[in-house]
This record gives structure tokens, C-alpha cells and sequence, in this order.
């Protein structure tokens, strides 16, 4: 006899469970603790298997009617509804393991070790805020290039080329990843830089050979902190990043081996970057040993000698002296660089000093020490040629021969 929703809804727990039968199969199994389970029992090639329908009131008895006949169709059909739902759950549980965002995690773990941690949070903001509300639980071989191109339109509609671009550079490795692990089979944004607006080119300002003489002589007359100003011109004859160079420590100074390291965490590129010391460079960094040598940090802060120079520090020193707009802590890398390749010193040796490491780590790591000396010996003359131009003497161009 079937069951009513009456009978279903009144049934009563007892000491043991028992099942209240609808027919074909179905039954209400009602337990000890109150709790009531719809469930059907079916035969595949002579073998009675049970299957869970669900639980009683979420489930209702129609619900649970439907669920019986929608088995029969797949017995009919010489399928096995037990399996088919075992499928479906694990097909539940590789959409959500396969989710852009689950993947865009795992790619961002994989990736953080080799980032700085500035970067490694900006680039997990960009996504969670523009990209994860509108695909993060879309299965991520399920995206299409149209898709990707509207939601990274509203971050171009926003203004915000300079994000853009990263987060679309972001994405572009994501499906990169999923593609390489099997989750995807093409990247949907390979195609999409040529359809989006690109950022402006950001030239920072950099002092031109003619402006070095007279900022040299504005530098060495500011009154302000020894420390910022020997920091400044430190910067500028090494080709240091201002980070790399203001949270330096004592320890990273090999005063014997005329070497200044500083350690992959400090990195930009998460590798470790060797400068060798000039004349000019050793006696700065022994002038400064005075003042802050039994500290941690070669340039402490101005307030707290136990943190290092605050960011701003060099840039408020070249504004101070008359240069606002007209040269950059990080400026100071590109004269650097002009005038080294201008007077033909080896690319390579150049990029190396930039810490624009090759990305072959093993042969990064060979041409590091190999170009150690030959970066020596640059690195003496252009600290020789900035003295000259800073005295007024008159400089041949030609490896900076001094007439």
C-alpha cells in the first residue's frame, strides 16, 4: 500500500528502526533518534543494491517518488542509478577542486615562494577583488575567451590599466597551469592583450650626464642626515633597488672580500644578488660603519634604529637639493645603465648588476660568479668617471678615459 504525506509526516520513532514502504522499492527508514531517510532498494543483474533518495523533510514523499521513477529510467536504460549518483557527487567535487579560483590558489601557492611578499599580496588582491566574484567557482575548463575579456573590461573600464595588466598576465599563467595539469585543454587569454587597453609607459626621471655634475655638488652640500646622503650616492654607484639597498644589513657587507650580498628573501626575483665594492663604494659603506655599525640595519630608520630607512628617505633628500621631477632613487638604475652601455661595457655583465638575473637558474648562477670581476672592474670606473664628472674634469667617452 503507498504511502500519504500524512502517514509520512506522523511516523514515530520506536526502540528499533523500521520502514514505512511506498511500493516499487521505496521506503521511509525511520530511526530510533527521530531522524527519517528515504531509500530504494533495486537489483543490477540479480543483485539488490540500495540507494540513498534522502532525508525526510528536505525530501518530501513526492520528491522522493520522482527520485524512484528517475532510477527506473536509468535501470531501463541498463544503468546502475547508485553509480550514476556516485558520478554525479564526484563530478560535484572536481568542479569545486577545478574551479578557476581553486586552481588560481594553487598556482599562487606554487608561485608565492618566487615572488616578494609585496608582490605575492598585490597579485592575490587583484583576483580575489576583479576576477574570483565573477568566474572563481566557474570549472575552469569551461571558460571562454569572451568571458575572460568582459570581466577583465571592467577593470579597463575602471581606469586601472597598470592592475589590468598584471591581473591579466595573472590569469594568462593560471589557464597556463591548468592547461599543463590536465584541467584545461586552451587558454582563454592568450589572445586577449591586443583587445584590451595598455597601460602607459612609466619613464622614471633620471639625471642625463650633463645634470651629474651639479647634482653631485648639491648632494654633498645637503645638511641634512649623513645617513640618507650617503645612502643617495651609494644608490647611484652600485645600481642597487632603493629596497635592496635601504633594508640592507651589516651582515650582507663582506668588507675582506670587497663584496656586498644580499640575500634571495630581499630580492625582487628571489635570488641572491652579489655587488662588488669600488674604491669609492667600500670607503662610503666604512664612513657610515661609524654611525650605525653596531646595529642590524647599514641604513636604520630616523626614529627607530631597529627598522630600516623609511622608503620615502632618498627621494625627500633628491627633492630637497632641487631635483624633485628631475632624478629617482630608482633613476639612478637607468642613468647607470645609459651611460655603461653608451661607453660599450658588456650587456650582460650590466644586466647582471641590475639584478635583471637570467631566467635559466642554472646558468643565472654561473654567469653571477663569472661576471663578478668583470663587474669589479666596471663598477671601479664608473664610480671613477661619476668623481670626474663631480670634480669638473674633462671625460673622453671611450671606457671613461680622463684627459
Amino acid at each position: 500500500m503507498k504511502l500519504n504525506a500524512r502517514q509520512v509526516e506522523t511516523a514515530k520513532p520506536k526502540e528499533k528502526p523500521y520502514k514505512l514502504s511506498d511500493g516499487g522499492g521505496l521506503y521511509l527508514l525511520v530511526n530510533p533518534n527521530g531522524s527519517r531517510y528515504w531509500r530504494l532498494k533495486y537489483r543490477v543483474t540479480g543483485k539488490e543494491k540500495l540507494l540513498s533518495v534522502g532525508v525526510y523533510p528536505d525530501v518530501t514523499l513526492s520528491d522522493a517518488r520522482s527520485r524512484r521513477e528517475d532510477a527506473k529510467r536509468v535501470l531501463a536504460a541498463g544503468g546502475d542509478p547508485g553509480q550514476e549518483k556516485q558520478a554525479e557527487k564526484q563530478a560535484r567535487v572536481l568542479a569545486v577542486q577545478n574551479s578557476f579560483e581553486s586552481v588560481a590558489i594553487e598556482w599562487h601557492t606554487h608561485k608565492t615562494p618566487n615572488w616578494s611578499q609585496g608582490y605575492a599580496d598585490d597579485i592575490l588582491e587583484y583576483l580575489t577583488k576583479d576576477i574570483f566574484p565573477f568566474i572563481g567557482k566557474r570549472a575552469i575548463n569551461e571558460i571562454k575567451p569572451a568571458e575572460m575579456l568582459a570581466v577583465l573590461r571592467k577593470m579597463e573600464q575602471r581606469g586601472v590599466l597598470d592592475k589590468l595588466k598584471k591581473t591579466r598576465q595573472a590569469c594568462r599563467q593560471i589557464f597556463t597551469h591548468a592547461v599543463i595539469t590536465g584541467r584545461a585543454e586552451n587558454n582563454p587569454v592568450t589572445d586577449l592583450a591586443g583587445a584590451l587597453k595598455a597601460p602607459k609607459q612609466k619613464h622614471f626621471p633620471h639625471l642625463s650626464v650633463e645634470q651629474i655634475p651639479g647634482f653631485l655638488n648639491s648632494l654633498n652640500d645637503y645638511p641634512g642626515s649623513m645617513i640618507t646622503r650617503i645612502a643617495t650616492k651609494l644608490l647611484m654607484i652600485t645600481g642597487l633597488r632603493t629596497i635592496e639597498l635601504r633594508t640592507s644589513e651589516w651582515s650582507d657587507i663582506d668588507f675582506e672580500k670587497g663584496i656586498w650580498q644580499i640575500p634571495a628573501e630581499r630580492m625582487k626575483m628571489r635570488r641572491p644578488h652579489i655587488v662588488p665594492l669600488s674604491t669609492q663604494a667600500r670607503e662610503l659603506l666604512e664612513e657610515i660603519h661609524q654611525l650605525t655599525g653596531r646595529g642590524r640595519y647599514v641604513f636604520h630608520g630616523r626614529n627607530d634604529a631597529g627598522k630600516p630607512m623609511s622608503e620615502a628617505s632618498i627621494n625627500q633628500v633628491i627633492k630637497r637639493i632641487g631635483y624633485d621631477g628631475k632624478a629617482t632613487g630608482h633613476g639612478f638604475r637607468h642613468t647607470l645603465s645609459t651611460i655603461l652601455h653608451e661607453q660599450g661595457y658588456n650587456s650582460a655583465w650590466i644586466e647582471t648588476q641590475l639584478a635583471h638575473v637570467d631566467k635559466n637558474s642554472i646558468r643565472g648562477t654561473y654567469n653571477h660568479a663569472q661576471y663578478l670581476e668583470g663587474r669589479r672592474e666596471m663598477l671601479q670606473a664608473y664610480a671613477n668617471y661619476l668623481d670626474a664628472l663631480e670634480s669638473g674634469a674633462n671625460v673622453v667617452h671611450g671606457k671613461f678615459k680622463i684627459a
